[in-house]
């Protein structure tokens, strides 16, 4: 999740130049929330993503290869 990078990582984004397009823009929103102590702002929105997961499947003896 772009939410977990590490600070560094969004530092050297901030320095070099980030991505183009809908990945850059919600990186550099991250080093935003991420330079102004911000990130605990996600924390429900994090929350809620877990609750949405589903576990994974368990296959049997046949599915498996």
């Amino acid at each position: 999740m772009i939410a977990d990078l590490p600070g560094h990582y969004l530092g050297w984004f901030a320095r070099e130049g980030f991505p183009s397009g809908e990945l850059g823009k919600m990186i550099a929103l991250m080093y935003e929330l991420d330079h102004n102590d911000l990130r605990h702002l996600l924390a429900p929105l994090k929350k809620a993503g877990r609750a949405s997961e589903k576990p994974p499947l368990a296959l049997g003896r046949k599915e498996q290869i």
